[in-house]
């Protein structure tokens, strides 16, 4: 006959498999809380980086001998080399007043899936701004 173990107690019968329910309640509060973290993350890099690229595409059309055309190609490829191509599909250029004096608005609208993935989009609209140069 073995020795019991001091301090080891048998679970009473109604309670066998309770730490799996346990488990799967905090794993169903857990799960789509990171994953909520996770969304918002993606939407926020990505937000950044449009802001960035639409920035970076603005002063370059701003400079004095490229247009807006440069500018929207600039942007363009700004956005392909950090994130994604599909990012820059909706990409504008157009002159205007920057704080009263004439610049160059660049500007990019784009759908950022659920995670990447699909399902439901956040609709995102950036801006960049810049005063053009003057000619020398």
């Amino acid at each position: 006959m073995r020795p019991a173990r001091r301090g080891a107690r048998r679970l009473p019968r109604g309670s066998r498999g309770a730490a799996v329910v346990d488990f799967v309640l905090v794993l169903a509060v857990l799960v789509p809380l990171f994953l909520g973290i996770l969304q918002v993350a993606l939407v926020l890099l990505v937000r950044n980086t449009l802001a960035a690229a639409a920035s970076e595409g603005a002063r370059y059309a701003a400079t004095a001998d490229r247009g807006p055309a440069d500018g929207v190609a600039r942007t363009r490829s700004q956005i392909e080399g950090a994130v994604s191509g599909r990012f820059a599909q909706s990409v504008h250029a157009r002159p205007a007043m920057v704080d009263g004096a004439p610049g160059i608005v660049v500007t990019v609208h784009a759908s950022v899936p659920a995670l990447g993935l699909g399902g439901p989009a956040v609709e995102l609209d950036v801006a960049g701004h810049a005063v053009e140069e003057e000619p020398s």
